[in-house]
């Protein structure tokens, strides 16, 4: 079977690992020191912490705006469950909204009727690695959360999503263009809400005992618990492995690249499919993930799936699911995505034969 997902890992991983493993420090350590250096450089944050996965750094995200409780916070409804679940797991009821058609994600007109006075914070989340349009959200006045899981490499106007919003989080999970099994960050320009996040990150503890030695503490074992939050520590485990596939982000990324312009060639014209759209001049696109869309979706998806080629739906609408309590509520562009949209295999271990011959069965379909 054809995966839809897929991370490119070996030896340099394997490596990594080892390092470790020998070196005794399979907890937060060295590697998860570095790692955290090296992102940050290379995206060029202010600050960047590493966690243990995406769903807590969004959670963690919503925490540390402190926002009073209650608050609602805006959420496209065409994103992944953690989105949603954050918010409420923080305190706070999650206002689903819609998403453009064409580029699937939010926009400042489709998060407009959903401000109320009880609004706290808007989320974003850039779709497949396509940048949101933030500037007019970002003069709705509210405090943005940047959710750019999908979006590890991509750029807005030159500056890396994530790093635009009051918070931006990243997601680091087996799938992901930068993948460490597990993992996720944080990343915030505003130094207090920063601070906050890293102390949150170890269970609201100000220094560790190991951190409180270092700096002459006579009973470094007795340490200062600042907030009431859970344990969201990284491994050097899943560190080293970011630290690999740092590495070789360039390559992947241009790999991914390479199959997304084949695709978008190979589809050209065809009256029958809508490609997903390009990053703006002057943004740039991670391609994590290639959803089309194309009528008789789900008879296309059994179609695939029979010829050795697994696809999916990204995302199930949130405000179609009973939790949220939003069934009543009509989103009309995530609807017409929830039958029409499919992602198609995109990832760094794809061969040219596997690309080509999802093309053929996709035509193969349509014509027959």
């Amino acid at each position: 079977m054809i995966n839809v997902f897929g991370s490119k890992v070996g030896a340099e991983e394997i490596a990594h690992i080892t390092e470790s493993i020998n070196n005794q420090w399979m907890g937060i350590g060295p590697k998860v020191k570095a790692f955290e250096e090296q992102f940050q450089e290379r995206l060029k944050l202010k600050n960047f912490a590493l966690l243990d996965s995406g769903s807590n750094a969004l959670y963690l995200a919503c925490t540390v705006l402190d926002l009073p409780k209650g608050s609602e916070i805006i959420v496209p409804t065409f994103t992944w469950v953690s989105c949603a679940q954050a918010v409420l797991l923080a305190g706070h009821k999650p206002v689903l909204c819609d998403v453009d058609l064409d580029s699937m994600n939010v926009t400042a007109e489709t998060i407009k009727p959903h401000i109320t006075e009880k609004t706290g914070a808007i989320m974003v989340v850039h779709y497949a690695g396509l940048p949101v349009d933030l500037d007019p959200i970002l003069e709705l006045g509210l405090p943005v959360i940047e959710d750019a899981a999908h979006a590890v490499d991509s750029y807005y106007k030159g500056q890396a999503c994530g790093s635009i919003g009051k918070v931006g989080i990243y997601s680091f999970d087996a799938v992901k263009n930068l993948a460490v099994g597990e993992g996720g960050g944080i990343t915030s320009s505003n130094q207090e809400i920063f601070d906050h996040a890293k102390i949150l990150r170890y269970c609201g503890i100000g220094k560790s005992g190991f951190e409180a030695s270092k700096h002459g503490k006579r009973r470094w074992w007795e340490y200062n618990i600042i907030s009431q939050f859970i344990k969201m520590n990284p491994s050097d485990i899943s560190a080293g492995i970011g630290l690999a596939q740092l590495s070789k982000l360039d390559d992947m990324q241009a790999f991914r690249k390479k199959v997304w312009d084949i695709y978008q060639s190979e589809f050209k014209g065809y009256d029958w499919m809508q490609r997903p759209v390009e990053a703006n001049e002057g943004d740039k696109h991670s391609y994590f993930t290639y959803a089309i869309r194309v009528p008789r979706r789900d008879d296309l998806a059994h179609f695939l799936f029979d010829n050795g080629i697994y696809s999916t739906l990204r995302y199930h609408p949130l405000h179609l699911n009973s939790l949220y309590e939003q069934q009543n509520v009509k989103l009309p562009n995530a609807e017409v995505l929830n039958e029409e949209a499919l992602s198609i295999p995109l990832h760094p271990n794809l061969t040219m034969d596997e690309v080509d011959k999802i093309v053929k069965t996709i035509k193969l379909f349509y014509k027959s």
